[in-house]
């Protein structure tokens, strides 16, 4: 992995994350520059300095956006707004989970996106998934074409600290669309604005949100209701696969970054095995799952597993790991493939150091793993209407 601040896993992971989604050297430099020796300190030393850092450089992006759309460049504009959303959703993931400035800066970064979008984006919205007495925030980018009028949909999912507008920026629903696939991209609970801004808190169940995003997709015309996938990357390896082992509505399921036993994962962290994704990762998993003590949340976290649950899906299943998972242990990815065994199609994709991706959910090379992952559903798609080539 390229590694902007020697030593310092968390956030390099944020540093290639950002250049892996859209974001330009030169800005990304400006930002990280000045603070290499506070990066020296450890992951949770100078966060808030980072964020202003990062902040600094969306400022100017704004600004430089705003002139191009006075002057009537409106792709310009467009893409300046979307980098400086960018920016701004991986410095604020960084933050405390008490901080006292994180929503406002949350809705800054959504609100930057949004104007991106609609300047060079037509085919992607802003929608609302219901879910109990709320709501799942989401993007959806629309494949439908006069010839495809109702394409093939795929659900994304985030994990722990990841949120829909980095789930926009990697580009993922753009690599579907390509592909004749539309894309609904959720803020579940547990993540996103779901949680900043709802309240929304993780579950184990999490088929509960997938009925939701089923039953929402079902309300539409440009989708083919019987071609829904789901993709969770992240924790989102735990979320999407245990959803897809209840809610049968699913077409197929990719877990991108196999989370099959995340409960067990909590406690290796407890003695400082392995690597955190974000800073101040305790407080965080607790406004995560809704909890205000530690021996609480390990006690829920070993519900959190997917041992006895992958052996009930029954569509195609992929899983994507890297290699060199610092999080995350490869173990796991060849045991979710080895208890699937009643999934029609089950594949298992290694990513090598010699080839990238091989990080966390491949961020260290996310378009490599992005592309294979969107190849896998298109023909998966493709087989399942039985015109395989």
């Amino acid at each position: 992995m390229f590694e902007y601040f020697p030593g310092n896993y968390v956030w390099n992971l944020s540093v290639v994350a950002t250049l892996n989604s859209g974001g330009l050297i030169d800005e990304v430099d400006r930002a990280c520059r000045p603070l290499r020796e506070l990066a020296a300190q450890g992951s949770d030393v100078g966060t808030r300095e980072l964020m202003a850092a990062w902040a600094a450089v969306a400022d100017q992006l704004e600004g430089q956006a705003a002139d191009a759309e006075k002057a009537g460049h409106r792709r310009t504009a467009g893409q300046k707004y979307l980098r400086a959303a960018n920016y701004l959703s991986q410095a604020e993931r960084m933050q405390s989970a008490k901080g006292h400035d994180r929503a406002a800066v949350y809705q800054r970064c959504m609100d930057l996106l949004t104007r991106g979008i609609e300047l060079v984006d037509p085919a992607t919205t802003r929608v609302e998934v219901p879910f109990e007495d709320s709501s799942l925030p989401a993007y959806f980018t629309s494949a439908a074409t006069p010839s495809s009028p109702r394409p093939p949909v795929v659900v994304m999912w985030n994990g722990l600290d990841s949120t829909k507008e980095h789930m926009y920026a990697a580009g993922f629903a753009v690599e579907l669309a390509a592909r004749g696939v539309s894309t609904l991209m959720v803020d579940c609970p547990g993540s996103g604005e779901a949680l900043r801004l709802h309240g929304l808190t993780a579950r184990v169940t999490t088929e509960d949100w997938a009925a939701a995003c089923v039953d929402y997709l079902e309300t539409r015309d440009d989708i083919r209701a019987d071609r829904i996938g789901l993709v969770g990357w992240s924790l989102g390896g735990y979320y999407a696969p245990r959803a897809a082992a209840f809610e049968k509505r699913l077409a197929l399921c990719v877990a991108w970054g196999a989370n099959h036993n995340w409960g067990a994962v909590q406690k290796r962290r407890l003695e400082r095995e392995g690597e955190n994704p974000v800073p101040h990762y305790w407080g965080h998993v607790l406004w995560v799952w809704g909890e205000t003590d530690l021996d609480t949340f390990i006690t829920k976290a070993e519900a959190v597993h997917l041992d006895g649950i992958v052996e009930h899906i029954t569509v195609p299943f992929l899983i994507a790991h890297g290699e060199n998972d610092r999080q995350i242990p490869v173990a796991y990815a060849h045991r979710s493939y080895e208890q699937a065994v009643n999934s029609p199609k089950r594949e298992l994709r290694i990513f090598t150091p010699e080839e990238g991706a091989t990080e966390h959910i491949g961020l260290d090379h996310l378009p490599h793993v992005g592309t294979f992952i969107a190849d896998w559903i298109e023909e998966t798609f493709t087989e399942l209407d039985g015109n395989s080539r």
